[in-house]
Formats: C-alpha cells, sequence, structure tokens
C-alpha cells in the first residue's frame, strides 16, 4: 500500500509536502467547525501560507538528508528509546530550552546589546507567526457570548472567556502589535549595529545578512501603519494599506524557508547536543588510544567517523584507527610525524623531536639517496669522489 503511494509522487519531498498541505486543510475543516468560521478577507495570507509550508517542507527535507544531521537526529532518537538515559535525557532537553531557546543565553554570551535584539527579534517573529496561523487557518475566532462578553475558540472548541473591554481582551486584541512592536525595535537595533559597526561590515552579506531585516521591517511597519490607520486616522487609506502589508508578508512567507530566517524552525535540534554528547554528564567518555585521556564521548566519536564514512572520508591510519580516536594533542602529533615521513617516533618521548638530520634544512625529514635527485652521471661521479675523499 505505502509503495503504491510512494509511486504516485515524483519523490519522497513532494509526498511530504502533499501530506502536509492536506493535514493543514484538515485542520482548517475541524477549527473553522466546517468552513462555517473561515474568514475570506485572509484568502491572501492562507494561498501564501501553504506555499510557506511547502518551502519549509522541501528544505526541511533536504536538511534533513545532510550526514551529519541525519546522523545526530538517528542518535538522538537511539538516546530517547534507552531507558537508562530517560533522566539525563529529560534534564537535558528542558534545560537546554529553556536556556537556550527561551532565555537565548547563548547570545547574551556575546554582549548584552546583541542578546537584547535577538531576543525581541525571535520572540517577536514567534508570537507574530502564532497568532497569524492561528487566525489564518481558523484555528482559533473569537466568539460574542453576550454584549460584554467574548470566548476564545480553539479548533472548535470553546476556551478562555473575556471582558469585550477588559485589560486582558485589550491584550489579545493588540496581540499582534506587540509582537510588532517587539520586532521594531529588535530589528531597528540589528540594523544600527550592522550599519555602525565596522567590524560587522567586513563580513556581512547585503543579500544574506541585511534583506531579511529589511523585510522584517517592512512587514512590521506596514503592520503597524495599519492599526495607526484605522486607530487614529478613520481608516484612512485602510485598503490600500492592507494590500501592500498583506504583499509584504507574502513575500516573507516566501522567502523564510530559503533565507537566513530558516534557522528558526531547526533551532530546537540544539537540545539534541546536550542530550547526546555534552561532556558534563560524565557519561560514556572516550579515551585516547594513545595517551589514554578522556577528550570526548562515545557517542560523539561514534557519529564523526560514521558522518566521515559515509562520505568517503574516515580519516583511517595505517593500523586500522581512526583520526579521530585520539585526543587534540595527540592528533597534532601524529599530523608532524606525518609531515616529517616518520612512521614512528626515533627518540625518547620525553626528547623533543629533532628535525636537522644535516642534509635537509631543519623541519624536513630523512635523509634521501642521490639517485633521488636524478643527478646526471658525470654529476654522480663527482659526488661520489667528494663523499669518498670526506669519508678518510
Amino acid at each position: 500500500m505505502m509503495k503504491s503511494i510512494e509511486r504516485s509522487f515524483y519523490s519522497k519531498t513532494s509526498k511530504y509536502a502533499f501530506f502536509v498541505i492536506l493535514f493543514l486543510l484538515f485542520t482548517i475543516w475541524i477549527g473553522t467547525e466546517k468552513f462555517l468560521h473561515f474568514d475570506m478577507a485572509l484568502m491572501g495570507y492562507l494561498i501564501s501560507s501553504f506555499i510557506f509550508a511547502i518551502g519549509l517542507t522541501v528544505r526541511m527535507c533536504s536538511w534533513l538528508l545532510r550526514p551529519a544531521t541525519k546522523q545526530v537526529v538517528r542518535r538522538s532518537f537511539q538516546n530517547l528509546k534507552t531507558k537508562k538515559r530517560q533522566k539525563r535525557n529529560v534534564r537535558a532537553i528542558i534545560k537546554t530550552a529553556f536556556e537556550n531557546i527561551f532565555l537565548q543565553k547563548f547570545i547574551f554570551k556575546r554582549g548584552i546589546y546583541r542578546g537584547v535584539q535577538h531576543f525581541l527579534i525571535a520572540w517577536g517573529c514567534i508570537g507574530s507567526f502564532a497568532i497569524t496561523f492561528g487566525l489564518t487557518f481558523g484555528w482559533m475566532h473569537f466568539e460574542l457570548v453576550d454584549p460584554d462578553t467574548y470566548v476564545i475558540v480553539v479548533m472548535g472548541i470553546e476556551t478562555i472567556s473575556m471582558a469585550a473591554h477588559g485589560l486582558f481582551a485589550e491584550m489579545v486584541y493588540n496581540g499582534l502589535n506587540i509582537t510588532a512592536t517587539m520586532v521594531l525595535i529588535g530589528v531597528s537595533m540589528a540594523l544600527a549595529r550592522r550599519i555602525i559597526s565596522q567590524d560587522v561590515k567586513v563580513t556581512q552579506r547585503a543579500e544574506f545578512d541585511l534583506f531579511p531585516l529589511i523585510l522584517l521591517l517592512a512587514v512590521t511597519v506596514t503592520g503597524l501603519v495599519l492599526t495607526v490607520s484605522y486607530a487614529l486616522l478613520d481608516g484612512w487609506m485602510h485598503h490600500y494599506l492592507t494590500l501592500i502589508h498583506q504583499i509584504t508578508v507574502v513575500v516573507l512567507l516566501i522567502y523564510f524557508p530559503f533565507g537566513k530566517l530558516f534557522h528558526l524552525p531547526i533551532r530546537p535540534l540544539a537540545t539534541a547536543v546536550p542530550m547526546n554528547y555534552q561532556e558534563e554528564w560524565k557519561v560514556d567518555t572516550k579515551p585516547c588510544r594513545s595517551c589514554g585521556i578522556a577528550y570526548s564521548s562515545d557517542d560523539q566519536i561514534s557519529d564523526v567517523q560514521e558522518i566521515l564514512r559515509s562520505q568517503s572520508f574516515d580519516l583511517q591510519l595505517a593500523d586500522g584507527s581512526y583520526l579521530s580516536d585520539y585526543c587534540p594533542a595527540c592528533r597534532r602529533r601524529i599530523r608532524v610525524m606525518k609531515q616529517m615521513n616518520m612512521g614512528q617516533q626515533v627518540q625518547e618521548q620525553e626528547k623533543p623531536i629533532l628535525t636537522n638530520n644535516g642534509i635537509h634544512l631543519p623541519g624536513f625529514s630523512r635523509s634521501r639517496q642521490d639517485d633521488y635527485y636524478q643527478f646526471p652521471e658525470h654529476v654522480q661521479k663527482e659526488l661520489e669522489k667528494y663523499q669518498k675523499g670526506g669519508s678518510k
């Protein structure tokens, strides 16, 4: 049955994209109570959201096909199924999710200014996407219970009742304005840093680093101008402003899966790093094959070897071991010995390596026979006479 379904599609990626759209349509059907509460004014956002979902599926599939990503995901599922590691897994996931995803400490370590700007952009975007998709797909809507009370309906289920003119209701109504303001402040800080900082200018690229910020700024500003139009200007040019804002949102959604903003949906995979490899848990430490010092975890070294092997780049040594079986210090020693063309160390381990053998410049290795240089015959004879004369 599954094979016949797969043959109906051009590729597995196209199959996954099809079922993602099918799932979204099903959730819309449930959330809008069989399309009863579907808002036709959001049709443009709905179509662009479908394009966004297809692009995100394609991008995720191509990303998961990479050897490194594929191995990390495989290792994560394997460790999640291991009962003896359940406490470690849960602790690592909760800790990483709270510190690196919710609080984003990894950015604050690079500076308070960068931490604040990234925090505002990240959570402003997450909040904006959540509200936009929730309304566009009809997963949530508001129903009037009486002239003074609204109820929030989520997937057809009544959840929270609120006073129509209360503080909580005002926060809900202005949810997009709040998240848009967060993005506006964060993007303005980021643009100012990229314009002023000379160090950033050296490495940044306009199409990769500046364009997504300008795009976010356009979406944010046009959205906030809409609020100003109907709240303060009696709807002045509201129809045209709506079209302009819709265009910026459509461009953002189409660009999102294929640009710098794609790191947002894949960031949760960061929880796999401490869960699988972090040394602080003191589990499955890997000893160096040469000196015996523990330098990593068994899982990490095993995955590194598997990733390199899948790319025909395993760095296997003559004795059957791999370069990754050695600690960084021993790897450097191995490289030096290879560069000196010395298979084994020729003096005691405590003494320094002698590189000047009297024949070649310091830093080179064993002496070579004269025939290596392919001297002419008469020069070779002169050299032999000279060597015999010097040995007397």
